[in-house]
């Protein structure tokens, strides 16, 4: 699809379709979680035959909404990748299909190093090529044992039924 037909899509009028994501498997749902913190783990939007997944901060949760690993900031990175690996499965996609993350941590300057090689490692093993565009970005998070979180957008052609 080209800029000048999504921008037809947006502009006429149709109704974009909107879906919640989850993965219950591996982490719970943002409605567990106690109010007013309402959010949805991810968003599927359909838009002109474009699927894009705007994938909501993610952290080292496990599936009954406690944080795991405290302390271990790269498990905490790893649970988070695999966190966000589950969520991309749920509606079809993988981390080839990412093209953009942002990426919060609590202590950038202690930590990005580790951050950097985790992350380097775990593109190398999804063999992403190119890269997603990324921002790093120091933080405070949701839960003072959490020292990092990833948010990510993915985009990809819807298939035919």
């Amino acid at each position: 699809m080209t800029t000048a037909e999504l921008l037809e899509a947006v502009s006429s009028g149709a109704t974009i379709e909107k879906k919640a994501m989850s993965a219950p498997g591996v982490l719970n749902e943002a409605y567990r979680y106690a109010k007013p913190s309402s959010f949805s783990r991810g968003l599927r939007v359909e838009l002109g035959g474009i699927v894009i997944l705007l994938i909501s901060g993610t952290a080292s949760v496990d599936e009954n909404g406690a944080s795991v690993h405290v302390g271990d900031f790269r498990a905490q990175c790893r649970r988070t990748f695999l966190n966000i690996i589950k969520l991309l499965e749920s509606e079809g996609a993988t981390w080839k299909d990412i093209v953009r993350t942002t990426c919060y941590l609590r202590d950038i300057e202690r930590d990005y190093a580790a951050f950097n090689e985790e992350r380097t490692a775990f593109y190398e093993q999804q063999t992403l090529d190119p890269l997603p565009a990324s921002t790093g970005i120091q933080a405070i998070l949701c839960r003072p044992e959490l020292l990092v979180e990833i948010e990510a957008i993915a985009m990809f052609r819807s298939q035919p039924e």
